[in-house]
């Protein structure tokens, strides 16, 4: 019998020896996940249409963008405002030294102002089905057409806004 042969007997008997196993073991791992309560927000920029004293209000749309984890409940607040002198029952426009008056609420009612919850202020909150479900929710802002407004000088004014997500 030739060398290559024997070799490849003695191979295919090792084979066929370590094929069959003298004993069988049996062990369990865990397997674990966690889903975080998380949330993304963003927010569009507010232009309001060009005011004209006397001539009535303008209105104009914003809109916050979340996306929460599935069952995460949220509530979005809005600041103030950084404009000098504004409040939450009053804000204000900056063009200069001037100011043109102005609110945001949540809806086109005109009647809930949009705040932190503090002073009779809303805030807007909600429960999210999850990632794959994007929430918008629109702010609605107002230049009323007020005696303070009818004097602002031509120009252009405006506030920085900052939306807190609270979830």
């Amino acid at each position: 019998m030739p060398k290559s042969s024997v070799a490849a007997a003695v191979v295919i008997g090792m084979l066929a020896s370590a094929a069959v196993p003298a004993a069988t073991q049996t062990t369990s791992m865990s397997v674990r996940a966690t889903v975080v309560d998380t949330c993304l927000i963003s927010a569009s920029a507010l232009t309001f249409p060009p005011y004209v004293g006397g001539a009535g209000a303008v209105a104009g749309t914003s809109t916050v963008s979340l996306r929460c984890s599935n069952g995460a409940i949220y509530a979005v607040g809005l600041s103030a405002g950084s404009t000098a002198g504004t409040t939450l029952a009053q804000r204000l426009l900056a063009g200069g030294t001037s100011t043109l008056q102005y609110n945001l609420y949540t809806s086109n009612a005109y009647s809930a102002v949009w705040g932190d919850g503090s002073d009779g202020s809303s805030v807007v909150a909600g429960y999210s089905t999850g990632f794959a479900t994007p929430i918008a929710l629109t702010i609605y802002g107002q230049v009323p057409d007020s005696a303070a407004n009818k004097l602002a000088p031509v120009g252009t004014y405006t506030d920085t806004i900052f939306v807190v997500l609270d979830y």
